[in-house]
């Protein structure tokens, strides 16, 4: 008997165990007569009963020997003068039915019409013995008034199985009542003659996930399997179908196929870690991400990131989100991912709670978002003591918009604007050019120049003193690195989609890292001044940070120091002061304290590079060394190298740490020495008691709050992810198949117009 089989649309795990039936009467089911008891169908308690099919007959085997029918009607064909070169005619006999449909399609395609299966009987083994073959405008319509092309046609090749377990054409019927299409660009529309093989759909599927579009992805076929765009056998229109399949393929069992990449990024990476959120319907909310060189990465250059959540290329259009930082070469690198389903405080604040968790407890000196104000409550209750600032450009993006024709092209006011944004490195250089601009183009009441005045402590670039972000000064790399994203994963992709394109981005950046790695170790260098103090720089700096350092130093050769204080004050002063802006700041004071200087710009406290101010006044006191105090260590080349000595000698391939584990190993090992040294005798056994005792509340304290790296805390973590993703993917299959059918219109309409013409 046959067990009650789910919905192909989805089911919840108690329909795994499906109640018995209430069926019709058991005369109908059996025999489909349907009895009637009293002029109504009887109600019985029982199980539905399928019909067993016999076993399809073998086919019949091949025969070199044997002329197959294609061979012989070309060879006819010389001889009939006339006609098409492809005739079917009664009696030509076919290995298969695939065969003869083949065949059949070849004739059609030459005639100027399509072809499809039509009715098939079976005999009393229940084995087919009749096939017919008709037009593809055979049969009626089902509404009379629609855009269906099928008219009834009779034409029609049928086949009968014969003894040796082959084909026959028993009957052929070549009248047809409608038009047959005249060109090859109306006869490659039939669903029968744009066929796609399986190669090609396996190429279709690789260059969709890499966001190949489709129009690339036809031209790339015509050209790689069939030479040139006009051999390609099937039409642009079913290419963009068999796009829309595979795209609702993608989607199907989504959640469970994501959490199978994560599994195998685990075992290539088993430093890879994430988390899920799910909902009190077990429904996913949000989920995080990052990968073992990510953490390590954080590890070393996490002191300034930007956060952007504007990108919503996937299926669900949910918020995606990444964590961006910058490197010793001044690269962006990417610390985690994350998905979310609203931009809510909580679900921020879940996000930041988690991503610290994940990155050992370290928390940032500074982030950069966006003008969300729920992101901005979630980092001032998670990260209370980090620097929290918006990205310039999401503040004046709408410059354009609200200033017009003022802010146009070649605008005179948009260059001066820019200049002040961008450029002006005090508050009191900052203050002055803003009222100067306002009172030059009478911008005194401009409702949005007043607005963003009244933000300008969130992101006017004086308003960075002494707060390092690295030279960030908006979320331009994490915009970035989200249009780079877009390069990879293409839209309305499924989340396991989302995720692989988003490690080729990773292997991609890794991979320039390495470049400037070598660049650095192996390049050579290029003095510009010939000061000793570019020498040094160009020891201890990388490559690109060095570029940088020679960028202050040539600025510095356009100011003259003044010594005010001998060897503790001096002013750096611009050689063209008398002929700059009257606001535009001329004059810096530089103050030297216990070795370390201290410029009004603050560009070493924002940066972590001399300005070129200081830079001046080291060139006057003829310094051949930057001071120690002014080498900060994430810029050089030795970046990485920031381990204690125990851990040293793990470090290895450019500082990766190959072992987390490192810690609880080495106190495993100390913990079983002291249990055989205080097991010796009594007088040990009694000192090793009281270490334990002494030193256990103090531990007990310190241990209130875990950096999340510890080897019971991750496999709590894997437990707590385990338990909550479970609930998760039974919940996601019954809803993920009807969300992905909405994430693509025209695929969608494209696949209804084509079913109906094959209908």
């Amino acid at each position: 008997m046959d067990s009650c089989s789910a919905d192909s649309d989805g089911f919840s795990v108690n329909e795994l165990v499906a109640p018995r039936r209430e069926v019709t009467d058991v005369a109908e089911e059996v025999s489909g007569s349907g009895t009637r008891i009293g002029g109504e169908k009887a109600v019985v308690s029982g199980w539905k009963r399928r019909h067993r099919v016999g076993k399809a007959a073998p086919e019949r085997s091949l025969n070199p020997s044997r002329v197959s029918p294609l061979e012989k009607t070309l060879r006819d064909f010389p001889t009939r003068e006339t006609g098409e070169v492809i005739l079917p005619q009664v009696g030509l006999s076919f290995d298969s039915v695939n065969e003869a449909y083949d065949f059949y399609n070849l004739y059609s395609w030459e005639c100027g019409f399509g072809i499809r299966y039509g009715k098939s009987r079976l005999n009393v083994d229940r084995v087919k013995c009749m096939q017919e073959i008709v037009c593809g405008c055979s049969g009626k319509p089902k509404m009379t008034n629609s855009h269906s092309t099928m008219c009834q046609c009779p034409a029609l090749i049928r086949l009968l199985r014969s003894k040796d377990n082959g084909w026959y054409i028993c009957e052929h019927r070549d009248k047809h009542n409608h038009d047959l299409s005249a060109s090859f660009g109306e006869r490659a529309h039939w669903p029968s003659h744009r066929h796609i093989d399986s190669y090609t759909k396996d190429l279709v599927k690789q260059l969709r996930e890499n966001n190949v579009n489709l129009g690339k992805v036809y031209s790339i076929i015509g050209s790689f399997f069939f030479g040139k765009i006009e051999n390609v056998p099937f039409t642009k229109r079913s290419l963009k179908t068999l796009c829309g399949k595979i795209s609702r393929e993608q989607a199907d069992d989504d959640v469970r196929k994501t959490i199978e990449v994560f599994s195998e990024m685990g075992a290539s990476d088993p430093e890879f870690t994430y988390t899920v959120q799910v909902d009190a319907e077990n429904r996913i909310m949000n989920l995080l991400w990052t990968t073992g060189k990510s953490r390590v990465q954080y590890h070393y250059f996490g002191d300034a990131i930007t956060f952007d959540t504007t990108y919503r290329t996937n299926v669900y259009d949910m918020p995606f989100g990444l964590l961006v930082g910058v490197n010793h070469h001044f690269q962006s690198v990417i610390y985690g991912g994350v998905l979310l389903r609203e931009e809510k405080v909580e679900n921020f604040e879940w996000v930041f709670k988690e991503f610290v968790k994940m990155m050992g407890g370290k928390q940032t000196v500074t982030i950069l978002t966006d003008q969300c104000r729920a992101m901005e409550v979630a980092i001032g209750n998670v990260l209370p003591g980090t620097t929290h600032r918006w990205c310039k450009w999401h503040v004046l993006r709408k410059a354009k918009e609200r200033l017009g024709a003022l802010y146009g092209k070649n605008s005179l006011f948009k260059e001066e604007f820019h200049r002040i944004v961008n450029q002006m490195l005090t508050k009191e250089e900052f203050e002055g050019a803003w009222e100067h601009m306002l009172n030059k183009y009478c911008l005194e009441k401009n409702p949005y120049l007043i607005q963003i005045y009244e933000t300008r402590e969130k992101w006017a670039k004086p308003y960075f003193c002494g707060k390092f972000c690295a030279r960030m000064t908006s979320t331009q790399r994490s915009e970035s690195a989200n249009h780079m994203l877009k390069t990879y994963v293409p839209p309305g992709s499924a989340m396991h989609v989302f995720v692989k394109q988003y490690n080729k981005l990773l292997y991609d950046r890794d991979s320039e890292e390495s470049f400037q790695e070598k660049r650095t170790r192996l390049g050579g260098v290029v003095f510009k001044s010939g000061l000793p103090i570019e020498k040094h720089a160009a020891k201890i700096y990388t490559r690109t940070m060095f570029e940088k350092f020679q960028d202050f130093l040539y600025t510095a050769m356009s100011y003259d120091v003044d010594e005010i204080v001998t060897g503790e004050k001096f002013v750096a002063r611009h050689v063209d002061s008398d002929t700059r802006e009257k606001w535009c700041k001329a004059n810096f004071e530089v103050t030297m304290s216990d070795g370390y200087y201290s410029c009004e710009c603050f560009m070493y406290e924002h940066m972590g590079m001399l300005c070129s101010h200081v830079l001046k006044v080291l060139v006057h006191l003829r310094m051949k060394e930057i001071p120690p105090k002014h080498i900060l260590k994430r810029w050089t080349v030795d970046a990485r190298d920031i381990l204690p000595e125990h851990l040293k000698h793990y470090q290895k391939n450019n500082g990766l740490v190959k072992s987390f584990s490192y810690r609880h190993s080495q106190l495993y090992l100390n913990a079983m020495e002291m249990v055989r040294l205080g097991d010796t005798n009594v007088e040990t056994y009694q000192a090793a008691i009281e270490m334990l005792k002494e030193g256990m509340p103090r531990l007990i304290a310190l241990a209130a709050v875990g950096d999340g790296l510890g080897l019971e805390e991750r496999m709590n973590a894997k437990k707590a992810r385990t338990a909550v993703v479970g609930p998760a993917l039974q919940n996601a299959e019954s809803t993920e198949t009807a969300r992905a059918q909405k994430h693509d219109v025209s695929f969608e309409a494209t696949e209804c117009s084509e079913t109906a013409e094959r209908s």
